[in-house]
């Protein structure tokens, strides 16, 4: 049964992070604040009305990423430090403090680009010519010119950067210090109930008269919330449309599609194939679940089952290295002592409290080792979850060791891939330490339960659903709670069809994600696993000249697009052969569980 969170202050320390190495205190992090001021003061005193030269140009950028470089480590401090406890008001304030003042640094900074693009083309072009760590992103600079407003709007822009976070904020401070959960009785037995309880543990209970319950209590008080949420949506997706329009793009689409440097046409096929190719073997795959537990009907909080609850392992966080260890060796004796260094020192915030953000991330902040924050529940889909991240931190510590800091901004089409590649090398690892059936098939099953259902079904359903949103947007209208909740609701109808019922509270799946708030990203999650399906698949055919080509991969960080990323891989996105290829893929798993399980039974 799920236990009832902690608050943060009674987590053991040993399973948190240790931000010291980014700054030992507040009062470091603070004067770090001030001599990246300092610095702001002095690339305006010394640049300011002065960029006409290619010289100048560049001298300024080298400036400016010194700049960069402190006020990276300084947000990550405060983000960091909120992010485990969106309870505390001490954290958040900190947090508001610091965003507050280096969004006024970006916005007496916003000048360096408004000047560069009023000089010739000749002259950018030299500076491009002529420079080191900023040349690609002058190369973006000029592509963005036609898009870009006059200097004092632009300075507007930045300076209301934060507050265009705002429905992000109140989306967060919502979910994980307003709502504040009931308990739920099943069978006269009281269960506790909470954001990371329900998405970490109810979601996979084998009782079905417990977790039904769950989601029904869970899904009443996300319905009284509703509307606030839809209203922090709205406000987010109208300011998209309202800068897309600003900028001139045609449309909100093509405005966040941008900066990924990805077509239309690559968007809408990753969305399109899925939806229609991937559908039937996920209906199989649900049959299949809803046989081997006898359920009366096939319910949506009924998809998280494992398929063999009773065999899965339960793993300790000291476990987990192990097998992380052995499953990503294949990476190489740096990637591995990067794992390491990744347990002694603190890296991953496994704690479960109240307050915490829900699900994992990597942020990785340059000039510094990566953090992981998840909730670890000693599942071995925690272990595919740490690896996953784990493939985030190798990724940028590759390209942040190779790259000026201007270089490792990955485009997220390709930002995916690495970590998704993990999940699937410590997959291989597993199939080969046993010929006995059972343990293929729950290998087989946490494949797609773990890799492949949450980055091509959960996250491909948020983009489907997402695109109708847009299209409503970009045709200048808005979105409500009713509106969103129909939306939903035809997404998941439309993919699961018969074999899935939508129960009651379905619908207000769009709650629960917050990629929404970060433009066209979910779907970029399924266009990873695609390139990562592929050179997975190279690595097990031709060994270690894959891993190579790979690692050319993760050094490029960002000096190539999202092509030319894939194809230093011999992965080419520009057809749909690779996407075509990886959901027959995921069919042949499945189809080889449900004859495992026909030869189990």
């Amino acid at each position: 049964m799920a236990e009832q969170l902690k608050k943060r202050s009674e987590v053991p320390v040993e399973l948190t992070w240790d931000l010291t190495a980014l700054y030992k205190s507040d009062e470091e992090m603070f004067a770090a604040l001030d001599e990246a001021k300092k610095l702001c003061d002095s690339i305006v005193a010394k640049y300011q009305g002065k960029l006409n030269t290619a010289e100048a140009i560049n001298a300024c950028y080298k400036d400016y990423e010194d700049w960069l470089k402190i006020a990276v480590i300084v947000s990550h401090y405060a983000d960091l430090g909120a992010s485990v406890d969106y309870t505390d008001s001490g954290l958040q304030e900190l947090n508001g403090r610091v965003m507050t003042e280096l969004t006024a640094m970006e916005s007496r900074l916003s000048f360096i680009e408004s000047e560069v693009l009023q000089q010739s083309e000749y002259v950018i072009k030299k500076a491009i010519d002529e420079a080191a760590g900023a040349k690609n992103t002058l190369k973006d600079l000029l592509r963005m010119k036609p898009h870009m407003l006059a200097p004092e709007a632009e300075r507007v822009m930045k300076a209301m950067g934060q507050t265009i976070q705002t429905p992000y904020e109140i989306y967060n401070v919502t979910k994980l210090a307003d709502m504040q959960f009931p308990d739920f009785t099943v069978d006269g037995k009281v269960y506790p109930l909470g954001y990371s309880l329900y998405e970490d543990d109810y979601e996979y209970e084998t009782d079905t008269k417990v977790r039904r319950a769950a989601f029904e209590a869970f899904s009443k008080k996300l319905k009284e919330y509703e509307n606030v949420t839809a209203t922090a949506y709205n406000a987010c997706v109208r300011q998209e449309k309202i800068e897309a329009d600003l900028r001139g793009y045609d449309s909100v689409f093509d405005s966040l599609l941008f900066n990924q440097h990805v077509t239309r046409e690559m968007y809408d096929r990753q969305i399109d194939l899925i939806t229609t190719k991937l559908a039937p073997h996920m209906r199989k795959y649900a049959k299949l679940i809803q046989k081997i537990y006898g359920l009366d009907k096939m319910t949506f909080c009924d998809l998280k089952l494992p398929l063999d609850a009773e065999y899965s392992p339960r793993v300790t966080i000291d476990g987990s290295r192990e097998y992380i260890e052995k499953g990503l060796a294949v990476m190489g004796e740096d990637y591995v002592e990067m794992i390491r260094t990744a347990y002694k020192d603190r890296w991953v915030d496994f704690a479960q409290n109240v307050g915490k953000s829900t699900g994992g991330f990597c942020a990785s902040p340059y000039g510094n080792h990566s953090y992981i924050l998840l909730s670890w529940n000693e599942r071995m889909s925690d272990v595919f979850t740490l690896a996953h991240e784990l493939g985030h931190a190798g990724h940028f510590k590759r390209c942040n060791s190779k790259q000026s800091l201007f270089d490792t901004d990955v485009s997220t089409y390709m930002v995916e891939a690495p970590s998704t590649m993990n999940e699937l090398l410590m997959a291989h690892y597993l199939l080969k330490t046993s010929d006995d059936k059972r343990f293929q098939r729950w290998v087989l099953s946490s494949m797609i339960q773990n890799t492949y259902y949450h980055n091509f079904v959960t996250h491909l359903l948020e983009a489907d659903y997402q695109r109708k949103v847009y299209r409503i947007i970009d045709e200048g209208g808005s979105v409500s709670a009713e509106v969103l909740n129909r939306l939903m609701r035809e997404t998941l109808e439309n993919f699961w069809g018969d074999a899935v019922e939508i129960t009651e509270g379905a619908e207000l799946t769009w709650m629960r994600q917050p990629h929404y708030y970060m433009g066209l990203y979910s779907y970029t999650y399924s266009a990873g696993l695609t390139v990562a399906t592929e050179v997975c698949k190279r690595i097990e055919n031709e060994g270690q000249a894959a891993v190579d080509d790979w690692k050319k991969v993760l050094d490029a960080g960002s000096t190539l697009d999202p092509v030319g990323l894939a194809a230093l891989a011999r992965v080419d996105i520009t057809t749909d052969t690779p996407l075509l290829d990886t959901i027959d893929t995921i069919g042949g798993i499945i189809d080889d569980i449900e004859k495992l399980t026909n030869e189990l039974e």
